[in-house]
């Protein structure tokens, strides 16, 4: 189990990422309801994914060309720095990307995810995972000096970005199925009495990591 923890960590952020109706999953309700029909809302669930992991793998990259530049520790603070400044902006100036109707298609799904993801900084919130010395649990086959994070190859870093995405799909499209499920038996008083302020969550969230940024 310790050699799995990056891993469930991963999925675990995915999940989280899920659960924020900020990343996806009430926009494909909406659009369920909208058609009146399961299938819109599985439909979006797919291009949202997608743009959810562009949103990470940029994010990974964007680490990897600043591996060249910094040492390790400097870069552990510049993703603390980043994170944090994000987390306490996100704190008391909250808002979300903007424009569009809900007549949209798998391209529109697609960039609005990655548009959502990147300013919600979702990717950040990978980087601590990623930049531990090393990521446990790895045959030296997959690692890779000259073409990793911290270490980690191509191969496992794409399969990073897919089991947190498969986390993410999971749960957003558990939440959204169930939540057009109780719309057709009692309408919308489920959404309307058990709300949470997620923008909230998520900025305590982005502190908690970027405090973790300095750590690993």
């Amino acid at each position: 189990m310790k050699n799995a923890w990056p891993w469930v960590t991963l999925t675990l952020l995915g999940a989280y990422h899920g659960l924020n109706p900020g990343m996806g999953w009430l926009f494909a309700l909406s659009l369920g309801l909208q058609e009146r029909s399961r299938r819109a809302v599985l439909s979006a669930l797919l291009p949202i994914a997608f743009g959810h992991a562009a949103a990470i793998s940029l994010t990974i990259l964007g680490v990897r060309l600043l591996q060249g530049f910094f040492s390790q520790r400097i870069l552990q603070i510049i993703v603390a720095a980043t994170l944090l400044t994000l987390g306490f902006f996100r704190m008391f100036r909250a808002h979300h990307p903007s424009g569009g109707g809900m007549r949209v298609g798998f391209r529109d799904l697609f960039f609005w995810s990655f548009l959502m993801a990147t300013a919600h900084g979702a990717g950040l919130m990978l980087a601590p995972i990623l930049l531990a010395p090393p990521m446990p649990g790895m045959s030296h086959s997959l690692r890779s000096s000259g073409s990793s994070v911290a270490g980690l190859g191509r191969e496992v870093l794409g399969l990073a970005v897919v089991v947190h995405t498969l986390g993410l799909l999971l749960v957003a499209g558990t939440l959204s199925l169930a939540a057009y499920q109780s719309y057709e038996t009692s309408g919308l008083r489920l959404l309307q009495r058990a709300w949470f302020n997620f923008d909230l969550l998520w900025a305590v969230a982005l502190l908690v990591a970027g405090v973790a940024a300095l750590w690993i």
